[in-house]
């Protein structure tokens, strides 16, 4: 198994089409990047669930993912499952994001989520962030729309349950969902941790990667 670090990460950016979106796809990332880098700066996008108590969730729960970051979230208000009706105002919130930050590493939705939502919300990612590592979260759904990542990132046991004991505890709302639990959560990190030989991880899609191995 070959490991190819990121190098020096200061700055990381964070999109999502809704509220939880992030903590679902990439939270253990978040929580082991943390840890590892005090002061580590985290712009964070949400399209929708802005001005409700989906928007308050995200708040506590992002601060609980990025402990002891420099976070900054922007939760907007456009309407759940109409991103592609809602183009320009989605494309402006991501050209905003752009200009005020320049990051060493995107986590946005896969190019090939069946969602929606998130589907264009990972199209217009690249349009904006040109020359950066995007790595393509995944999010488990009825869908069935899973499929091969190129990318891993090890958690540790530890990180792992921290994981899934922060998406119960801050985000109420969605509890009532039947995908909505631990055993799915942790039931998909120990498949991604089987096919990097780790016992969790959390995996991503990269469309394109330019490497430095001669450096």
């Amino acid at each position: 198994m070959i490991r190819l670090g990121a190098g020096s990460l200061d700055r990381i950016v964070a999109v999502g089409a809704h509220c939880d979106d992030i903590a679902i796809g990439a939270g253990g990332t978040l929580l082991a990047m943390c840890h590892a880098r005090p002061g580590l700066r985290v712009d964070a996008l949400v399209l929708s669930g802005g001005g409700g108590d989906r928007e308050q969730e995200e708040q506590a729960a992002l601060a609980a993912f990025c402990p002891g970051a420099d976070l900054r979230l922007t939760v907007h208000k456009l309407p759940d499952g109409h991103l592609p009706a809602h183009w320009e105002e989605a494309k402006a919130a991501v050209e905003e994001l752009r200009a005020r930050t320049e990051p060493d590493l995107v986590l946005a939705p896969r190019t090939d989520d069946a969602h929606q939502d998130h589907r264009g919300l990972a199209k217009l990612i690249p349009t904006a962030f040109r020359d950066h590592l995007v790595l393509g979260y995944e999010i488990v759904k009825w869908d069935g729309d899973l499929g091969r990542p190129a990318a891993y990132q090890p958690l540790s046991p530890e990180i792992a349950e921290q994981k899934v004991r922060l998406l119960q505890e801050h985000y109420p709302s969605q509890r009532h969902r039947p995908w909505y639990d631990r055993e799915a959560f942790l039931g998909l990190a120990r498949i991604r941790g089987i096919e990097c030989h780790e016992r969790y991880a959390e995996a991503f899609a990269v469309t394109k990667l330019t490497l430095n191995l001669g450096g």
